[in-house]
């Protein structure tokens, strides 16, 4: 059969079937996310190692050097690179393009688990992450509110705006910039530690039993995204004080026995300045699939709507990549 003979003789049949392949292209054009590149799921997976104080050539030996061996033996390994500086060590392994990168990331944190009991007890928990090409900030705000100080300013960022963002689809991080820390400085006095025939080390694996806060992924909850975690069992330093410390022999205290806790702020390592003044402010990055554009708009719905429950918060947005990324797809 003939089917351009067919369709001349029948035009009507060809000519509703170029209209629907027609509407389907566009319809599946427009439902397409735009993206300035698209994502790359790269097998390579980082463990980031601290032990304070430790100089670098103490890190190669004591943890780079046994972390390497650990994963030299994960199936798919193609290299192993590796940068030391004073208190911390980052182990970046590179897969073969093959691999699974998720399995790649479990392998690495089984290998890591497997030989921690050989690592500096002092050290702090490796940090595992999976490289992700897409985590650069779409859109980066600055953040004013008359009569909140810079620190007030910056725990609403990390408590408030940092929440509301996050429940917008495609936003996989709101990391905030400038500001200062809070951090609950728990100073130990080393007469009554002995006094009462304690060790510092007792008192610290007791509060990272304790007090540990851990990501539990992500839901979707009334039709938006929301971030979940295991959350700590206090939140300020009077309750951090009155928690108790049990020790090896039965006995258990109260951590302000044997510590003085304080509510402070942690030591300013970074700065951001707008316009030569410093500033308080936060970054979106979106997540792995999501389009530019529909999280860019998300955003700014999602900011009016927090600025109308917040009147006297002001935003002012000072670097915008998806303008760029739309103008390039128009």
């Amino acid at each position: 059969m003939n089917v351009s003979a067919w369709s001349i003789r029948n035009p009507i049949p060809a000519v509703l079937g170029f209209i629907l392949l027609t509407f389907l292209g566009l319809s599946a054009f427009k439902a397409m996310k735009i993206q300035l590149f698209p994502d790359i799921d790269l097998p390579v997976v980082t463990v980031a190692a601290q032990l304070p104080g430790a100089s670098p050539e103490q890190l190669e030996v004591e943890v780079a050097r046994k972390i390497e061996n650990a994963l030299a033996g994960v199936q798919g390994l193609k290299h192993l690179y590796t940068q030391v500086k004073d208190s911390s060590a980052v182990i970046s392994a590179e897969f073969r393009l093959e691999r699974d990168s998720r399995a790649a990331l479990e392998d690495v944190r089984s290998a890591v688990a497997r030989v921690r009991g050989d690592l500096p007890r002092e050290m702090l928990d490796p940090v595992i992450n999976k490289v992700e090409l897409s985590g650069k900030p779409l859109l980066t705000y600055t953040i004013a509110a008359p009569g909140m100080s810079e620190e007030e300013l910056s725990w609403f960022v990390d408590n408030n705006v940092a929440k509301q963002l996050l429940g917008v689809k495609g936003v996989g991080a709101v990391n905030r910039v400038g500001g200062v820390t809070r951090q609950v400085r728990v100073e130990l006095d080393p007469v009554k530690l002995l006094g009462l025939n304690v060790t510092a080390a007792e008192v610290s694996a007791q509060l990272r039993q304790i007090q540990q806060e851990a990501p539990g992924g992500r839901a979707e909850l009334g039709g938006q995204e929301q971030s979940i975690r295991t959350v700590a069992t206090v939140r300020t330093a009077d309750e951090l004080g009155q928690m108790e410390i049990s020790l090896r022999d039965g006995r258990s205290l109260h951590l302000n026995q044997v510590a003085e806790v304080r509510d402070t702020i942690a030591e300013r390592r970074s700065a951001a300045l707008h316009d030569g003044r410093p500033v308080v402010g936060f970054e979106i990055v979106r997540s792995l699939g999501a389009s530019d554009v529909a999280v860019a708009d998300g955003v700014s719905a999602a900011l009016d709507e927090f600025k109308r429950d917040h009147p006297r918060i002001i935003t002012e947005r000072v670097f915008n990549m998806v303008d760029t990324v739309y103008q390039t797809y128009q």
